[in-house]
This record gives structure tokens, sequence and C-alpha cells, in this order.
């Protein structure tokens, strides 16, 4: 099924994945790749990338490197994004993932990003208000770059929410509790940033469900809580559900929570109620799982993860 709307994904950090398979992977020795592989990412690229996938019309902006752009450049062609990146001089991170499957281990090596300044906030928010225009809905997502103030994504969404933008917000740390009392309509934190951001330890679905609940009053639409291999929790003023997922061999987890934010996205756009919506986001997500990279198997593959996906009502207190 194909939805003809416009969204915008908001990149402020983008980066590109760089993924190596080492078997038995030691450090302090001398380690053989068996696999390697580089893709243009970054959360609010992944979702873009998965949206275009879905066959939605998708445009990206954010802040880019010159000197390392061509992986975006090739991703945005192939899947047909409109490109509204604001260039910067040097280069867009590196985050390198070392992928030990005999272990089952995954070792992270992330690079610093671009330094920021306020005439590059300008001419990014210059994007955006031209993107406003014909774009209903925003996805803005991941972390935030030297240089940029906190209160940056808190800003992009009251602007964007006066407009009448539907907005989720999928970030961490101080620049994500910033925007909350602002209203984006979604967001999708994972257990342990939701409890940063209400400042207690959580246990048991129950409380899950009361923290988001605090979020909603505050006027978020839905929270969506990502807890691994335990599922995820959907909640809503009137409605909360559990999407347990299916035991799967998981591969890379790179993309996994953008593409539940892609799946989000693209539930509400088809109008299915909160299950179902919730049933399609772990889909995609399991999809993503499925794949070496920021990658998902074709749309049809996806969905039919659907009926394998266990739902059970949660006491919404």
């Amino acid at each position: 099924m194909t939805v003809a709307t416009r969204i915008a994904t908001v990149s402020l950090n983008p980066a590109i994945d760089q993924t190596a398979l080492v078997p038995n992977f030691a450090a302090g020795a001398v380690n053989r790749v068996e696999h390697e592989q580089s893709d243009a990412g970054g959360k609010g690229v992944n979702v873009a990338s998965f949206l275009a996938q879905f066959g939605l019309s998708v445009a990206v902006t954010g802040i880019l490197g010159e000197n390392n752009i061509e992986p975006f450049v090739r991703l945005f062609a192939e899947k047909g994004i409109v490109d509204r990146f604001v260039r910067l001089p040097g280069l867009t991170r590196v985050n390198v993932k070392i992928v030990d499957e005999r272990q089952d281990r995954v070792t992270d090596i992330n690079f610093p990003g671009l330094s920021v300044g306020t005439d590059d906030l300008a001419r990014l928010n210059e994007e955006i208000d031209a993107l406003a225009a014909d774009t209903g809905w925003f996805v803005l997502s991941g972390s935030v770059p030297e240089g940029v103030p906190n209160t940056v994504y808190a800003d992009l969404v009251t602007s964007l929410k006066t407009r009448g933008k539907t907005v989720v917000l999928d970030a961490s740390g101080p620049a994500f509790a910033a925007a909350i009392p602002t209203g984006p309509d979604v967001i999708k934190p994972n257990i342990e940033e939701l409890q940063e951001l209400v400042g207690r330890n959580l246990a048991g679905h129950g409380d899950i469900v009361a923290a988001a609940k605090q979020l909603i009053d505050q006027g978020i639409g839905l929270v969506a809580v990502s807890m691994g291999p335990d599922g995820a929790l959907f909640v809503e003023r009137d409605a909360a559900v559990l999407a347990v997922p299916p035991n799967i061999t998981v591969k890379s987890t790179v993309g996994a929570g953008d593409a539940m934010v892609a799946g989000i996205v693209t539930g509400t756009l088809r109008g299915l109620d909160l299950a179902d919506r919730a049933r399609l986001a772990t889909a995609f997500s399991l999809g993503a799982l499925g794949e070496i990279g920021p990658r998902l198997p074709p749309p049809d593959v996806v969905e039919s993860f659907m009926p394998r996906v266990r739902i059970q009502p949660v006491d919404n207190g």
C-alpha cells in the first residue's frame, strides 16, 4: 500500500555507519574482517530511507560534511529522496560497529562529528521553513552536534507545531528533555531514555505506562517505549498495548529503532488502530534486525512479520 504524503526528516548529526564482521573479535590483537560495508546513516537518514522504501514521498535535511558526502548522495538518488541538506566543510562523523556473531557481541567506535555554528543553524532553519510549505510531517531524530544548543529541538517543535505540522521526536539527553514540554505528537524513547526523562527507575509495564502518561499529560499524543527483545509499549491517552516480537536471529541492531519510527509513521498514515500500528512498527524493527547495517528487506517481507507480533492490552490506569 502506498500513501502519497510528504514527510521530511531532520538529521542534525548524521553518520556514515561502517560495519565490520569480525569472528571472535579480541581487543589488543590482530583481527581479520570477514565482511565490511559502509552505509549513509544517522537516525533521520535511516527513517527517510525506510519510508521511501515503502513508497512514501520523503525529503531530508540537516547538516552534512562535504568531504565524505558520496554515500548520502548515492542513497538519496537510489531511494528517490529529496535532498535539502546544508553542506559544511569537513567530514560527517563515522560510526564503526564491529559485529562478532560467534560471541554475539557488538563493539561501537563513534568518531566526533562536525562543529555547527549559528550561521549554519540559520541556513538549516531556512531549509526547514521552505519544506514546511508543502510538508505535513516532520521527523526530528538523533543526537545534537557540538555547537548546537540543547534548545534546538524545543525550538523546532514549537515552530512546526505553530504551523500545524505533525512532529515525531526521537532523541535523547538534555535536548530531548527540553523538547518534551513543547508537545511533539510522537516520541520513541527506549526504556533507559524514558527513565532518564522521568528521573526514576521503572519496574514493570504498569510503571512504564504511568511514566508515559506523565509525558502525554504534557501534550504528547503517542509514547512508544522500546525494550529490546522484551518488545515495545505503545501508549496513548486512552489505550496502551504491548507488542511482543517473535524470536529471530539478530544480524545487526543498527537502524532498528529508526525502523520502528518509520513503522509508526507509516501505520498512522494508513489509519491503523493502536494495535496494528504497534504490529507494523515492530515488524519494521524486526526487518532491520535481520539485515547488516541500516537496511530493510522488501516491504512484503516486512509486512509478513506482522501476524507473528503478539499484542497484549496493558492496564492504562
